[in-house]
């Protein structure tokens, strides 16, 4: 628009200087488990947000049936669920909470414990929060991995700028035309830089931070409802206080709740006629 060519902002060996010392920067910096996080991250900004209100909807319903079974049949009737989740008939009604591994062995990791007496119920909280500090770091390591790359992409742009200029110092006694071209070479990679940083790669880490942000709030929210149960809550109590935990967005109404359990509840009856 302001009069210039696009041809001239495709200066390769300039991508090759910046985008190849990113990368060496981060195989430097970073284990090799956390880069490949790092990139499944990244491909997972293309699918937006993991978790929406029907995934909390999946997972309230699938902890009120596992809390009420619990309750009316005692701790040894949920055994047999969280043993082997993928084989139980309570959990398959539920195929986007149980394809979901890391929650499902959050939640089976939290009760096993309960089940076997190994544990307090006063003291799960400590443990399930040791957890989510875990799952916390693990997350968030690739997302420092992405920022402090994109700090370092204007730097690596000022290099390939420089070595733009020992080109041009070399070429000093030929037409000026080449000069200019090799000087413009040499701005590009600046330009490229501070584009590439604050253009794609910061958004993209704060893209992440939030994704890792809405993961890890899915998790809290499956650890405050079981440390609710586990503590002598009844199980409509432990799914209101893991709902009040929610983001706005994501928070069904009590009334809303309500039904959605009745639901539950619906069917546990039929089931039992059936029967």
């Amino acid at each position: 628009m302001a009069g210039g060519h696009m041809g001239s902002l495709l200066q390769y060996a300039e991508f090759v200087i910046i985008c190849g010392a990113a990368f060496g920067a981060m195989v430097i910096m970073a284990p090799k488990e956390t880069l490949i996080d790092m990139f499944k991250q990244i491909m997972g900004t293309l699918k937006g947000t993991p978790y929406k209100r029907v995934d909390y909807e999946a997972l309230f319903k699938a902890l009120y049936e596992l809390f009420i079974l619990g309750r009316r049949n005692g701790m040894t009737a949920v055994e047999e669920h969280i043993m082997d989740p993928y084989a139980s008939p309570l959990f398959k009604k539920y195929p986007s909470f149980l394809a979901n591994k890391h929650a499902v062995e959050l939640l089976t990791g939290g009760l096993r414990p309960i089940v076997d007496g190994k544990v307090k119920p006063d003291q799960l909280r400590t443990l399930m929060d040791i957890e989510l500090e875990t799952i916390e770091g693990e997350g968030f390591k690739a997302v420092s991995v992405l920022t402090k790359t994109a700090d370092a992409m204007p730097g690596f742009g000022i290099v390939a700028a420089v070595l733009g200029i020992v080109v041009t110092m070399g070429s000093i006694a030929g037409p000026i035309e080449m000069i200019g071209e090799h000087v413009a070479a040499a701005l590009v990679g600046t330009f490229l830089g501070i584009l590439v940083s604050y253009g794609f790669l910061n958004p993209l880490a704060v893209n992440m931070e939030f994704l890792e942000g809405a993961r890890l709030a899915y998790y809290r929210c499956i650890a405050t409802a079981v440390v609710g149960f586990a503590n002598g809550m009844a199980p409509i109590m432990a799914i209101e206080t893991a709902r009040r935990s929610l983001a706005d967005y994501l928070r069904p109404t009590a009334d809303e709740l309500e039904v959605m359990l009745k639901q539950v509840t619906i069917g546990e009856k039929t089931a039992a006629a059936s029967t």
